[in-house]
């Protein structure tokens, strides 16, 4: 039976992707992979992935070029232990960087945006053990909402935070591309079985 390993990060959920493709390819298995962050460009390079449901940036250049299709944007929200005063903002408003330029910022952000206080030099951590620590009362962490979620705890809160968002997109390697490929892009781009790309 030919199969489809489609690797995907944390904080994406592919089921409903899943459930429409195993409805349109019964011949085809899917497989997907949860896969950390570091690894969503080398699960392609080293054959272990198929497709992958990325956090950009990746890049689509290195070794071999990948397609890249955008699939959505992700808010980003600061999670800070319960007691801590972004609990009293509004969920719906951003929460403006300069209002967390003394926090202590437990896990580096992408971006590159940290806060202006002078930071502690916190050891190398996932998102699930920074959200511990955070929990403690010791410093903030910024991440996109769905992997707050994902690790959410009784003991912190999450508020947006006025940051770009970060894109979820669908990457695969170009010299790979065929039908196949192409049928789970028409998947998770909403396309109605038969109808043309």
């Amino acid at each position: 039976m030919q199969q489809l390993r489609v690797a995907f990060v944390p904080g994406v959920t592919p089921d409903k992707w899943g459930r429409v493709w195993r409805e349109r390819n019964p011949r085809i298995r899917l497989h997907l992979l949860p896969v950390e962050e570091e690894r969503q460009r080398a699960v392609l390079d080293d054959g272990t992935a198929d497709l992958a449901l990325a956090r950009l940036p990746v890049d689509l250049d290195a070794l071999a070029p990948l397609h890249c299709v955008r699939l959505y944007d992700e808010v980003p929200v600061v999670v800070a232990a319960r007691d801590h005063f972004v609990a009293a903002a509004d969920a719906d408003t951003p929460i403006p960087l300069a209002d967390l330029a003394d926090e202590q910022l437990v896990l580096p952000h992408p971006s590159g945006w940290t806060p202006v206080v002078e930071q502690l030099p916190f050891p190398e951590m996932t998102v699930r053990d920074a959200i511990e620590v955070v929990a403690s009362g010791t410093g903030i962490v910024v991440v996109p909402m769905s992997v707050a979620r994902l690790h959410h705890r009784k003991d912190v809160v999450h508020r947006p935070v006025d940051l770009p968002p970060t894109t979820i997109a669908l990457v695969w390697l170009r010299a790979a591309d065929g039908p196949v490929h192409q049928d789970f892009v028409g998947v998770v781009r909403g396309r109605r079985a038969g109808s043309s790309r």
